[in-house]
């Protein structure tokens, strides 16, 4: 009886682990992972694995199997966060004030241990398997540079995942349909004239329209759009004034909008630009806002997400299959889906006994790691179910 795709998996953990650690131990930060392309290159050349460097310090490694076919595309992201670790552990990072808080680095692993055993099973599937260590996934700019560099030319399926703390570890989803938000970040300016905290009149400020801005931006959820469609506008950074008597010339505000209607998106674009111009109407001042989009709304094709769950049915078991609803966190895996259809799958991570209880991008994270053999086996799987499929 052949060997599956959990079961040569299973024969890597230890060495799984200990990549995933020293990732861990050297974390660096969006399209800086330059020691982290090297550590991955050296265990691909090591399984004698062809790739290419792209982008900035993403690479792509490509397995071709016996004969011609399709292509599938696996996804590995590799960046770090700007969050100071101190958890005590034997493998913490060394690099000040920068911590894998998403698990990045269990990502990157999976995405290494798969190569190798697709690598090794070659000579058992047509076709192509094409995957992705990519740069700067926490900037939304990794995944368009691969795409510029031709990396999805020729693909016909393109399959990702990430560990989440809201499913227990050794359970997964994989469904149709939206997945993932849309991201837009927002920087709205107010832009008055100085002058002395004592004469206010003699000034223009800007810190009173931006407050009160900030605050109305909630109204224009609850007043504007479609309750049936959810959008977050989140206050990351209010930025005003330098001194206690002085009237603030500039007030800055950036904002995080997160939704998945595209109709509902541009009502809100618009009702911004909208309530920024009324205010500093208001207070005889200017506004300025710049819109970026950061990433689409990540959306699973329906025959990729069902061969994802079957594929994870035969690696975490056919009861491990977990229901999950979308969620307002962004990816920009959705630039790979622009291009050929996708699915992205979540691994669960939670584990009281471990700790492994905290969501990504808190300083307490902690990855699971008895999650690598199976995030693993699950891109094996997936890639060769899709390879084999008429």
């Amino acid at each position: 009886m052949s060997k599956t795709p959990l079961d040569m998996a299973k024969e890597m953990d230890e060495e799984l682990i200990d990549f995933r650690r020293k990732l861990h131990r050297d974390p660096e930060l969006s399209e800086e992972e330059f020691k982290t392309q090297e550590k991955i290159i050296e265990k691909l050349e090591a399984f004698g694995i062809a790739y290419e460097k792209v982008g900035k310090t993403s690479t792509i490694a490509t397995i071709k199997g016996k004969g011609p076919g399709k292509t599938v595309a696996l996804r590995g992201d590799i960046d770090a966060l700007p969050i100071q670790e101190d958890l005590g552990l034997d493998f913490e990072s060394k690099n000040e004030g920068v911590m894998h808080a998403c698990g990045h680095d269990g990502h990157a692993t999976m995405a290494l241990g798969a190569a190798k055993i697709l690598q090794d099973m070659k000579y058992e599937f047509n076709g192509e398997v094409r995957v992705f260590f990519q740069e700067a996934e926490e900037t939304f700019k990794g995944a368009e540079k691969i795409v510029a560099d031709g990396g999805m030319k020729g693909v016909d399926a393109v399959f990702g995942t990430h560990n989440y703390p809201t499913l227990p570890s050794g359970t997964f989803f994989a469904g149709a349909g939206d997945m993932l938000s849309g991201c837009d970040t927002i920087y709205v300016t107010f832009t008055g004239e100085s002058g002395h905290g004592g004469t206010p009149q003699l000034g223009k400020d800007s810190f009173t329209p931006g407050a009160q801005f900030a605050l109305d931006l909630q109204h224009i959820i609850a007043k504007n759009t479609d309750s049936r469609t959810p959008v977050v506008l989140n206050v990351g950074r209010f930025t005003s004034g330098s001194k206690a008597n002085i009237v603030p010339r500039e007030t800055s505000i950036d904002i995080s909008m997160r939704y998945f209607d595209m109709e509902t998106r541009e009502v809100v674009h618009e009702s911004i630009k909208r309530h920024a111009k009324a205010l500093a109407d208001m207070y005889e001042i200017d506004a300025d806002v710049t819109i970026e989009q950061s990433t689409l709304p990540t959306i699973n094709d329906e025959k990729l997400a069902d061969i994802a769950a079957n594929a994870g049915k035969t690696v975490f078991g056919e009861d491990q299959f977990r229901k999950m609803d979308r969620v307002m966190n962004s990816e920009d895996f959705s630039y790979y889906t622009e291009e050929a259809p996708g699915v992205y799958g979540i691994i669960g991570a939670y584990n009281e006994a471990k700790g492994t209880v905290y969501s990504p991008h808190n300083d307490r994270y902690q990855l699971d790691e008895s999650i690598l053999v199976l995030g693993t086996a699950w891109h094996v799987a997936f890639a060769t179910a899709f390879l084999q499929e008429d």
